[in-house]
């Protein structure tokens, strides 16, 4: 079941709820909801989604979550599914955006490796 956009927006609320204030600290975009779906560009089309993406621009500091990535990866999937793959991916981002406070980039390392094995499964 593919919840609408407006569903995950609601639960989406609810789970940032979940975190702790210290969180948020330099967050000043807070969490944000796209409509679109994002394609990792480095991927053949449909093979690879971005659920999620720490930003920190000229905008400020923010997590955006993508709910056509959600939707392209778990369209069977039930509320239980897309909650749980919420929550994980804004704990994702959370700990993205305090190791950029910290100066520190053990996730982008990690995350780098998952890429760089994705693209060689593909091989």
């Amino acid at each position: 079941m593919i919840p609408s956009y407006e569903q995950m927006g609601d639960w989406l609320e609810e789970i940032v709820q979940q975190f702790p204030a210290p969180f948020f600290a330099a967050l000043d975009g807070g969490v944000q909801l796209e409509e679109q779906a994002l394609p990792d560009p480095d991927f053949p089309h449909g093979q690879m989604y971005i659920l999620g993406e720490y930003c920190h621009d000229l905008l400020g500091r923010y997590i955006v979550l993508y709910y056509g990535s959600f939707a392209a990866l778990f369209p069977d999937g039930d509320e239980e599914t897309w909650k749980d793959e919420i929550f994980a991916t804004v704990a994702h981002e959370f700990t993205h955006h305090m190791e950029d406070a910290a100066g520190l980039h053990a996730l982008d390392d990690q995350d780098m490796e998952f890429l760089n094995q994705a693209r060689r499964d593909l091989l």
